[in-house]
């Protein structure tokens, strides 16, 4: 099953920067640090409040809400308040556009 969504153009994000995207009715947030992009669930798992806009620092995004911290390459929580990870998802850069799915019902 090959159901990428085009999330952003490659040259659209500067370092540091994100964007916003729509699957499956699941915001996700494409971050770019450096040259490689990430995608991750736009979803403190401490309270349900959106993590994208929060201080970056190199893999690390900070919740603007709480302080929560998690690692954008894993989803793996660094930090409280929040104790359970959020999920990450597969990215794909394709001509001159980075791509994320969903892997979660994939075999």
């Amino acid at each position: 099953m090959d159901d990428w969504l085009r999330a952003c153009g490659r040259d659209e994000l500067a370092d540091g920067e994100f964007a916003i995207v729509e699957l499956d009715d699941t915001l996700i947030a494409v971050y770019r640090v450096g040259e490689a992009f990430f995608a991750i669930e736009d979803v403190c798992t401490h309270d349900g409040g959106e993590l994208a806009g929060g201080r970056l620092c190199g893999y690390e995004l900070e919740c603007p809400r709480h302080a929560s911290r998690f690692d954008l390459r894993s989803g793996k929580v660094l930090g409280p308040p929040a104790l359970t990870d959020t999920r990450v998802f597969p990215v794909r850069l394709s001509d001159d556009a980075v791509y994320v799915r969903d892997d979660r019902w994939d075999d």
